[in-house]
């Protein structure tokens, strides 16, 4: 799957209605964000099943700041609509592989923690 542009009208949807979703928040003017830009255009050519959607903070300042986004490259990873993973700065693509094994092996307990919910 290619990568998506996501704005302040469709990231919500995206992450509510897809069981995993990967976030990229990137400037055009940041040279760490071009430098992320191919590992993570190869990390979505590798999971077919997960949303890989890239937020330009310039043209989405409204939605960076929701999302607290201070630092660019970040990265997010949202599971079952939930924030479950967040990191500035450029990721080699083996760190990005072992973030996509972790979200994708977080179990209903996890994710509900993370999402400030009890887990009894």
């Amino acid at each position: 799957m290619s990568t998506v542009d996501l704005t302040g009208e469709t990231f919500e949807a995206t992450v509510r209605d897809n069981p995993i979703v990967l976030i990229d928040a990137w400037a055009a003017w940041c040279a760490p964000c071009h430098m992320f830009s191919p590992v993570f255009d190869t990390a979505s050519a590798r999971h077919q099943d997960i949303v890989f959607g890239k937020i330009d903070t310039d043209a989405e300042q409204a939605l960076a700041i929701s999302l607290g986004i201070t630092s660019i490259p970040t990265l997010m990873a949202f599971r079952d609509g939930v924030l479950v993973h967040s990191e500035a700065g450029v990721l080699p693509l083996p760190a990005l592989q072992k973030i996509i094994a972790t979200v994708r092996s977080l179990g209903e307990a996890e994710i509900r923690a993370k999402a400030g919910e009890p887990t009894d």
